[in-house]
């Protein structure tokens, strides 16, 4: 297997697996259709993609000098992930013309990204794997395979998002598809906090 396929499987592995930036685009492409969600995709795969940069340039070794800053990425995650929940959770089930079509923003799936220790845990062993000797072209190499793998792999769950919303056109059944989605977002953030 080459290099670059080894990035390529490393990186779909990683973004492809359930996690709560997929769960976000499932719920976005759900409620608010494939365009309004690709805010989020991008916002995510960029917030991502420039994590795994910095790690590569050397964040990790920042982190090995102030180990509670990876303390305060987890609790802050944690938070972000139960208000999420909670606002999923609260959602009023409407998905007509009346509603607008906005979405999660660009900078909310970039700072999802940040405070997604799932993401961290991901860079730090994908640079480790893959460009541990700190080699700028491996570096940058590896952070354009992975931005091209996660942009799909998330937007691949946005547009199975879109395909559920046929099924979502009564507020009875968005309020269920929201309460079971916040559900996953609140058991992510109860297994961060037991990891």
């Amino acid at each position: 297997m080459t290099a670059l396929l080894s990035m390529a499987a490393f990186a779909l592995a990683s973004s492809i697996s359930p996690g709560p930036v997929n769960i976000v685009a499932l719920s976005a492409g759900a409620q608010h259709g494939l365009a309004a969600s690709m805010r989020h995709v991008t916002g995510a795969t960029i917030g991502f993609t420039v994590l795994l940069l910095l790690i590569g340039l050397g964040l990790h070794e920042l982190l090995a000098h102030f180990p509670n800053l990876i303390t305060f990425v987890k609790w802050a995650g944690v938070a972000f992930l139960f208000y999420m929940a909670y606002k999923l959770a609260t959602d009023d089930g409407q998905l007509g013309a009346d509603k607008p079509a906005r979405g999660p923003s660009f900078a909310y799936g970039a700072a999802m990204q940040w405070l997604n220790p799932k993401a961290w845990l991901a860079s730090l062993a994908g640079m480790g794997a893959y460009a541990a000797d700190g080699d700028g072209r491996l570096v940058w190499q590896f952070s354009v395979v992975y931005f091209v793998v996660c942009y799909v792999s998330i937007a691949s769950w946005a547009y199975a998002g879109t395909f559920l919303r046929k099924h979502l056109q009564r507020p009875r059944r968005v309020r269920f598809f929201n309460r079971v989605m916040a559900a996953l977002l609140a058991a992510s953030a109860l297994y961060l906090l037991a990891a």
